[in-house]
């Protein structure tokens, strides 16, 4: 009786498992009309393992995970290996002198946009700043899913210890530059569907922060609603941008555009043309503001917060930076392109 009432349980929890690992992988996606993600979707995933895409009854996952890409347990199980590779691939630490570490976390796999971010970032810094930079990229994306680790909590938090075991944390600064969508509670998407990832609001990831010893430290947010991020994040040591104000969206993300407007005016006009990440704000704040003019949208209003130290201590990396020529922007992987905003390159 024992027996057989056991199994009776565990095959209707099975039931209503698969029930609701169904709901959440076939439910649409928000709709969307500027760099943001409705609240619903950003709402916390399950905590059991979603059911392999590719079958008969999981049709929207097989839609988004490609047949030559490993199974997403396959994917799940070898994040621990592939941050590991990823941290041992980075080049040594130039000593006498601060260096720069980058990870690049583009969190939504529903958009090349984001990816394209990612690695651009990856290819601009150590060319522009030279061999004194570091870079890591975390990125959701059907497309890379065996080359770089997935941009989620627990990889962002496993980067960042093993970080601060290579870098000199009271002298080196942290750049970590975060692009995908945002919702107007101040969260960010974590999505490769159908794998069930947690997702970043603003008060996790300044105590994601908190907890590392890092002195330096730039934070990037390029999501709409950023500006929520700033008063959890700006402290001493730390240089805080966003895309936009806490109640703004900000624009250029979707299916059919390869770069968002930030992503364009900061990483590509910006620090293509000055090493002073302030100044490329400041650059890039005007020329996104001339582009939304032009489409007549309602302005973003990018932000900065400077906090005590920082501006000296970007300013002592610089003095041992000779900025390498532009980096073309190319995207990583294949999308749709739309007219470019005036000023692009």
């Amino acid at each position: 009786m024992r027996t057989a009432l056991i199994a009776l349980l565990a095959f209707a929890a099975g039931v209503l498992l698969m029930l609701g690992l169904s709901r959440h992988a076939t439910s649409p996606p928000a709709a969307e009309t500027g760099h943001q993600v409705a609240a619903t979707a950003i709402a916390p995933a399950p905590a059991s393992s979603a059911s392999v895409a590719g079958t008969d009854d999981d049709n929207s996952a097989s839609d988004n995970w490609p047949q030559q890409a490993p199974s997403p347990e396959q994917v799940m199980y070898s994040q621990r290996t592939m941050v590991q590779k990823a941290l041992a691939e980075l080049g040594p630490r130039t000593s006498g002198r601060p260096n720069l570490y980058v990870v690049a976390f583009g969190g939504d796999g529903g958009e090349d946009v984001f990816r394209n971010e990612a690695e651009y970032a990856a290819k601009m810094f150590p060319q522009r700043f030279g061999a004194d930079t570091h870079v890591m990229v975390l990125e959701n994306n059907p497309g890379s899913l065996d080359k770089h680790p997935l941009a989620s909590w627990s990889n962002l938090e496993a980067t960042l210890d093993g970080l601060a075991n290579l870098m000199k944390p009271d002298e080196d600064i942290l750049l970590l530059y975060l692009t995908t969508h945002g919702d107007e509670d101040h969260n960010l998407l974590v999505d490769m569907d159908p794998l069930p990832l947690d997702q970043i609001g603003a008060t996790d990831l300044s105590d994601i922060l908190n907890k590392r010893p890092f002195k330096w430290k730039v934070v990037v947010v390029n999501a709409c609603y950023s500006g929520g991020f700033v008063p959890p994040l700006q402290g001493a040591g730390t240089l805080v941008i966003t895309a936009a104000r806490a109640d703004r969206s900000s624009f250029g993300c979707g299916s059919d555009s390869d770069i968002t407007y930030f992503g364009r005016a900061w990483l590509v006009d910006g620090l293509n043309h000055t090493p002073d990440f302030m100044e490329a704000f400041r650059q890039a704040s005007a020329e996104i503001a001339q582009w939304e003019a032009k489409d007549k949208l309602t302005p973003s209003e990018p932000q900065m917060n400077v906090g005590a130290g920082i501006a000296a201590q970007l300013a002592q990396w610089r003095k041992h930076v000779t900025p390498g020529p532009a980096v073309a922007f190319k995207p990583a992987s294949p999308t749709a392109v739309l007219d470019r905003p005036s000023g692009s390159h």
